[in-house]
């Protein structure tokens, strides 16, 4: 019988330690463009620390329910349905910068396509604790993974946002090669997925602009490669111990949008190289207790559930930081806990409280 464990501590107080640089660096990276944009410099910052009581609320609530209750058919499909419904009213809203993301008003609600990640974790979840055994028969295991994950994934691309529907379709197949998916299965897939991913990054003028200027962002500084180039130098400049909270220069209206998927550049530059390695240790700390809670989990539902929370985190950790460094194409995913957001933000918190659960009822199993 399982163990009852107290909860993560090395866990819960990296998700705390991210939550407070975000809130700090949000206000540092964003109080000149909230003056000049709203002539309100702590705009961003309200709006940031709204987000985060919220969100810890949420996780408070969600560590102390049984993980348990997310298997049961009530609440899968519930989850399931609400997201799609909410994909598809989605795509009628009003479009801001050229995409429909955004249930509210103003771009200041929440996006569905968050929440389908979270959705799309409990429902793959539930299928493989029970059909793992028949991983390999296509139409028994995995066909009901693909029809949700595909559904999901069609919604998502028509906002458009590739970031998160690539993000959706790396948790999905990270839990699905976990529960022992053949080799094979997993070879045919990416000879079929990389030509059409290579047709959908050529296709689009925007898109292959933004992937020549990753090959080489100096042929064009002043335009698409300028993003890169800034988050460089941000970088760069910033030394071992930075040029001190407040004190960047990139922030000031060279680096775009600097609050949300490039705050690791602020961070590296106002912080330096110590305070990015912290960030850095922090992502490492939760993915390596959340693939310790996987694996001392009581049951296959709790380890894949587990599972997919840290892949969730993990892998936008990993390309948000990567595309700062100049070492992936320009992508629209935020750096988990940390970005301006309130969407992803809120996800991360309530996926962060549910793996903490799953790490309560770990079993007495050797320490990792």
């Amino acid at each position: 019988m399982a163990r009852k464990l107290k909860s993560d501590k090395l866990l819960f107080m990296a998700t705390l330690l991210l939550v407070c640089t975000s809130v700090v660096m949000v206000y540092s990276a964003s109080a000149m463009l909230a003056d000049a944009k709203y002539h309100q410099p702590y705009w961003f910052l309200a709006k940031q620390a709204t987000w985060t009581v919220l969100g810890l609320c949420l996780l408070v609530v969600t560590m102390r329910i049984d993980y348990r209750h997310y298997r049961e058919p009530i609440v899968i499909w519930t989850a399931v349905g609400v997201v799609g419904v909410a994909l598809v009213a989605v795509l009628f809203s009003a479009p801001i910068n050229g995409a429909r993301r955004w249930l509210g008003p103003g771009g200041t609600g929440v996006q569905p396509s968050e929440a389908a990640k979270l959705a799309a974790i409990f429902f793959t979840a539930a299928i493989l604790e029970r059909r793992m055994d028949r991983i390999d028969e296509v139409k028994y295991a995995l066909l009901p993974i693909a029809i949700m994950a595909g559904a999901f994934t069609i919604l998502i691309v028509a906002e458009p946002d590739y970031g998160t529907a690539v993000s959706l379709i790396v948790i999905v197949g990270a839990m699905v090669f976990a529960a022992g998916l053949s080799y094979r299965y997993l070879v045919g897939l990416a000879a079929v997925t990389l030509p059409v991913l290579g047709f959908v990054l050529w296709s689009a003028p925007y898109r292959r602009a933004r992937l020549l200027a990753f090959l080489n962002p100096w042929d064009d500084p002043l335009g698409d490669g300028f993003q890169i180039i800034q988050s460089l130098i941000a970088v760069g400049t910033g030394g071992v111990f930075g040029r001190g909270l407040m004190g960047g220069v990139q922030k000031l209206f060279y680096l775009p949008e600097p609050h949300t998927d490039f705050i690791y550049a602020v961070i590296g530059e106002e912080l330096g190289i110590v305070g990015a390695t912290v960030i850095l240790a922090c992502f490492a700390v939760m993915t390596w207790r959340g693939l310790r809670a996987a694996v001392r989990a009581p049951d296959r539902f709790g380890a894949f559930l587990a599972l997919g929370l840290t892949t969730m985190v993990a892998f936008q950790a990993f390309v948000n930081i990567s595309v700062v460094l100049g070492l992936m194409p320009t992508k629209g995913i935020p750096l988990p806990f940390v970005s301006a957001g309130g969407s992803s933000l809120l996800i991360s918190l309530t996926g962060m409280g549910i793996l903490l659960n799953v790490s309560q009822h770990a079993s007495s199993a050797p320490d990792v």
